[in-house]
């Protein structure tokens, strides 16, 4: 239908009425003046989203300062006043005699000579036992003859305490240095072999068969597949191999040893020095929380490629 002027109406659609109702950026409302600055519609992302996962990990770390704290003034509370409910906290040092202490090793070069020999027992032991444990894990689960010659020896052998191998190492070894650092290798050589094995053995077999069709050898296939593929349950196995570690090198050095933490620790428990003791026990404490700290993180940075869930 024309209208009187002769021209077709316009016809009004839906799309259209929308559009008129949308405000525009460029739009100001009409009792702003000449000067004033048109107002801009904002993002509807709330501006404090990024900073959320970075908060999540300062209040993360904020508890477990926290806890640490609260473990410790609940110790001084019940040292200081001397508490008997079942169990005797009126035998145990304060606090406070237990910071003492704590001063006066750092005072001395003993201390650190004794924190440098365990260290130094510790890398030995278990970086050997982390090289033995991945090449044999990686031989025991591809290959069956070597599974069927080796594998139920290391079964056998492995639900022995490495500590139970005490006395063995002090008749093998002319040192009693070479003994325990004989014990710490044996105690973390069997989570590093066992996790090794595991996740070769889990290894989806098309990998393999994908890479060989393309013509790949038995060296490339191990490099770029067995490897890489393994690496979580490798870390994860030195991850607890380096707790079991530290467990078998104290216990040798109270029982055979010259020098190290372990040595001091039980020293100064003979003498009924227990400030001393508790001195020893923070310093292991610490020292198995740095050194796993540095597995964890080294398995981290190699295993970037993995995805990972963020804690909420």
């Amino acid at each position: 239908m024309s209208t009187i002027s002769g021209q077709a109406a316009p016809v009004t659609t839906h799309d259209d009425v929308h559009a008129a109702e949308l405000p525009t950026a460029t739009t100001a409302p009409a009792s702003d003046t000449a000067g004033s600055t048109p107002k801009v519609a904002s993002s509807s992302l709330p501006e404090h989203g990024a900073d959320a996962p970075s908060r999540s990990v300062w209040v993360s770390r904020t508890i477990r300062v926290a806890s640490v704290a609260a473990a410790i003034g609940l110790w001084q509370l019940l040292t200081v006043g001397d508490v008997r409910a079942g169990l005797r906290f009126d035998t145990l040092p304060t606090v406070t005699e237990i910071v003492a202490e704590f001063g006066e090793h750092l005072g001395t070069g003993q201390y650190y000579l004794d924190v440098a020999q365990s260290l130094i027992r510790i890398v030995t032991g278990f970086g050997l036992a982390a090289v033995v444990g991945v090449l044999a894990g990686i031989g025991l689960g591809r290959s069956r003859l070597l599974a069927d010659v080796f594998g139920s020896l290391a079964e056998l052998i492995r639900p022995i305490p490495a500590i139970a191998l005490v006395p063995v190492a002090i008749l093998l070894f002319p040192s009693d240095e070479s003994g325990i650092v004989f014990i710490t290798f044996t105690a973390s050589l069997f989570p590093v072999l066992v996790s090794t094995r595991h996740a070769t053995r889990a290894l989806p077999t098309i990998w393999e068969d994908a890479i060989r069709t393309l013509g790949a050898s038995r060296r490339e296939v191990l490099t770029r597949v067995v490897v890489p593929g393994i690496l979580p349950g490798v870390f994860s196995g030195l991850s607890v191999g380096m707790g079991v570690a530290w467990i078998c090198l104290i216990s040798a050095e109270m029982i055979s040893g010259r020098l190290g933490i372990g040595y001091r620790t039980w020293q100064s428990y003979t003498i009924v020095d227990y400030p001393a003791v508790f001195v020893g026990m923070i310093t292991i404490g610490v020292l198995g929380f740095l050194t796993s700290g540095i597995v964890e993180l080294a398995g981290r940075r190699v295993t970037r490629w993995l995805p990972r869930e963020v804690a909420s």
